[in-house]
């Protein structure tokens, strides 16, 4: 009979054999659809990218061609929501400019093209509010020219003198070339180390519930007489059939898990169905290495088998751990740390994923040793009959014991690391805007901004608004060591649009007012660093006064009547006060006279930081979640596969008249108890491996530790505990018929 048709044999009359395998099965198919999801997001990312590339300016391509056009790109705000504005000009004929898929026609001036998300939002409020911004709408922006289906983009025509200071002259629009998107790929990396091994350790725990059957089955089969060779083959075709099996069934899932990622939302929107699309060269070594990894593991499980057959058959009591195993996880540690301190580039990238592998595997040999040394414990304390039995399991078989919390181990490594990101993250968001949260501002040179600040009161005027664009010139206060620029205006004006406390000051003499105090001696006013300027009044006073806020850069205030007369200013800030009710009225007429300068504001500063974040919570709350959902199951059918192994021990002594509560509680003794060091153990290396990963991020900002560190640690050994209470339906079975032999 074939190895295959005996596997199949073995599989139709044992159920318990078929339950493993139907378990290993569903592991794989985990494992490899998760993979296969986590891989193609760097793709997606690229995908998008091709789509929006058009948007950009294309710097890098002056030498590409004749230059045919101009191109600006701003981002603009409405209802709360980003849109993407891209003006345009064309230098020649607009019919030779090659357009993107997506875009019909290049705008003229005046013309302007909208996303269908954006022209629905514009069609649905006041022109005052929206449409004014960009011109008469003549055309429609398709999805092939979008980064994601809901996104607001405007591509407004203009004429080539008209276009704003940061236009672009370049040859035509930059079409394809999209870049994968570098913290994602990052964080793609990461998911498939902590999440990968949770789901392989699902499928380790599955091949327990038969692993002392089947290797009795397996030794009785050598002494038989059967070589190494079809023993291997025998595991071999038992294995594949399920590892097979369930690769093929993660693939095949792996478009709905691909249809489900396509809601959650990433940089500003979701994504089309399109982009999950992995390249076949990709995709098929990931199915064919995922049942590869899981035979390899099966056969390198046969060592004892092939070198003792009657020592499987007999059980006898396994050599002790070496303390050795300890020093896998400091030097992994120092590897991982080397290279976070040497990165600067994908391959470097590619192994910082490799320490951080190294981490996470090297705890596979120190979570058993760690385990035998709790169980030397138990045995030499004991105090309770379920203690000395919990000790002497964790003693004899420290390997199996530590399965049961080898995923939680993980999933507590993970959410450590996951809490010591997050917090950091979030503790560099703020903004170091100058001006108040209500105020819109935009930075042009001196002329340009006097007529913007001109065309917007106008249309103020026009749309019935009190509220008034001031213009505000820019100066620097040079001395001999350096400078420093200078916003001009009087007190009142600065009451009203910056945020420093000006309660007191105003009402006296010009001044300069500064957060700090300032010296005057030798100071002189000039439109530029470094340029001879003209001295300040003698006498001239210094208000310090109180910043509003911590987060903002210093400001500086003088007073129109102390810069001289012949020092004109060469660069301007137009700001308008808004109020909730006319903030998007405000925005539009600035925004219209603007022409396509970028208009700012804290909010708008803000706003990019919280959709980032965002990002970050959502995508770490569904990492998180699926490794907990993973470990839990791996510690519920490795406590299983715990009795099943033992069934001979526990129905022995069940029909000595041990009672099964006794058992039940020894059972999870000896599942919680390890899960609790090591979890403990887990979050502070998860901690530290957080603060290696987040270096590659921010390279001075100092990490930010939180209470909120030990709820992994809690919630892991609560998972384990909660896992392990399995164990009593399992020993109900055995007390059923104790000294039933399997």
């Amino acid at each position: 009979m074939s190895s295959f048709r005996l596997a199949l044999r073995v599989l139709r009359v044992d159920r318990r054999t078929r339950t493993s395998a139907i378990l290993t099965g569903i592991g794989v198919a985990i494992a490899t659809g998760l993979v296969l999801l986590l891989v193609s997001l760097p793709f997606a990312t690229e995908a998008r990218g091709d789509r929006s590339m058009w948007q950009q300016p294309g710097y890098g391509s002056e030498g590409a061609g004749t230059p045919s056009m101009w191109l600006a790109n701003t981002e603009d705000y409405a209802q709360g929501k980003q849109i993407t504005r891209v003006d345009v000009a064309a230098l020649g004929d607009a019919g030779s400019i090659e357009l993107p898929p997506g875009v019909d026609k290049m705008p003229a001036p005046g013309e302007t093209l909208l996303s269908p998300a954006l022209a629905e939002m514009a069609d649905g409020a006041p022109g005052s509010q929206l449409a004014d911004r960009y011109g008469e709408q003549v055309g429609a922006i398709g999805e092939d020219a979008l980064k994601y289906p809901d996104q607001l983009v405007a591509l407004v025509g203009h004429a080539p003198d008209d276009m704003p200071a940061r236009a672009f002259e370049q040859p035509g629009f930059v079409i394809g070339g999209g870049q994968q998107d570098g913290l994602l790929q990052l964080l793609a990396g990461v998911g498939v180390v902590v999440l990968l091994v949770p789901s392989l350790v699902l499928v380790a725990s599955s091949s327990r519930l038969i692993a002392a059957r089947r290797e009795r089955r397996l030794a009785a089969l050598r002494l038989a007489g059967a070589t190494p060779k079809q023993v291997i083959s025998m595991v071999t075709a038992e294995t594949a059939i399920a590892a097979v099996g369930g690769a093929l069934l993660g693939a095949a899932v792996s478009p709905l898990l691909h249809m489900l990622a396509t809601y959650v939302p990433w940089d500003g929107g979701t994504w089309l169905s399109t982009d999950f699309q992995l390249p076949l060269a990709v995709a098929i070594p990931i199915v064919v290495a995922m049942p590869a990894l899981v035979l390899l593991a099966a056969v390198l499980g046969l060592r004892r088998v092939m070198a003792t057959p009657l020592g499987a058959t007999g059980s006898h009591q396994q050599k002790p751990l070496h303390w050795w195993r300890l020093l896998s996880l400091p030097l992994a540690g120092l590897f991982f740390a080397f290279m976070v301190s040497t990165a600067n580039d994908e391959m470097g990238m590619l192994l910082v994923l490799l320490g951080l592998a190294m981490i996470v595997g090297s705890a596979a040999l120190v979570g058993p040793w760690v385990t035998s040394a709790i169980g030397g414990v138990f045995t030499r304390v004991w105090r309770k009959p379920s203690v000395l039995l919990a000790g002497r399991r964790l003693r004899e078989d420290p390997r199996g014991a530590y399965r049961a919390s080898a995923g939680v181990v993980l999933a507590v490594f993970t959410g450590s690391m996951a809490l010591t990101l997050m917090p950091s993250f979030e503790s560099q968001a703020g903004s170091s805007s100058p001006y108040q949260d209500s105020v819109l501002y935009l930075s042009a040179d001196g002329q340009r901004g006097e007529q913007i600040a001109e065309e917007t009161n106008a249309a103020l005027e026009r749309y019935g608004q009190q509220e008034r664009a001031v213009a505000i010139p820019q100066v620097v206060l040079n001395n001999e060591i350096g400078g420093e620029t200078a916003q001009v205006m009087d007190c009142e004006q600065a009451e009203k649009l910056v945020q420093l406390d000006m309660s007191g000051a105003c009402g006296g003499a010009p001044a300069i007012y500064s957060p700090y105090p300032m010296d005057l001696n030798g100071v002189t006013v000039a439109a530029e660093f470094d340029q001879q300027g003209a001295p300040l009044p003698e006498g001239t006073p210094v208000h310090q006064i109180r910043q509003d806020t911590d987060q903002l850069n210093s400001v500086t205030i003088i007073d129109p009547g102390l810069v001289p007369a012949s020092v004109e200013s060469n660069y301007v800030t137009v700001a308008v006060p808004t109020t909730p009710e006319n903030k998007e009225v405000v925005r539009t007429a600035l925004a219209s006279a603007a022409g396509g300068e970028m208009i700012e504001s804290r909010d708008a500063l803000l706003a990019s930081q919280d959709d980032q974040l965002a990002d970050l919570r959502r995508v770490t709350v569904i990492g998180l979640v699926a490794a907990s959902v993973l470990s839990g199951c791996s510690a519920a059918i490795s406590t299983a596969g715990s009795v099943m192994d033992r069934r001979r021990t526990f129905g022995a002594l069940i029909a000595a008249g041990t009672p099964v509560k006794v058992l039940a509680k020894a059972l999870r003794t000896e599942a919680a108890m390890p899960a609790l060091v090591a979890t403990i153990g887990a979050g502070a290396v998860g901690v530290l491996v957080g603060m290696g990963l987040y270096s590659l991020v921010e390279d001075e900002a100092s990490v930010v530790l939180t209470p909120w560190l030990a709820a992994p640690v809690v919630l892991g050994a609560g998972v384990a505990v909660l896992a392990a209470s399995v164990c009593t339906p399992a020993l109900n079975r055995v007390r059923a018929e104790p000294l039933a032999e399997e």
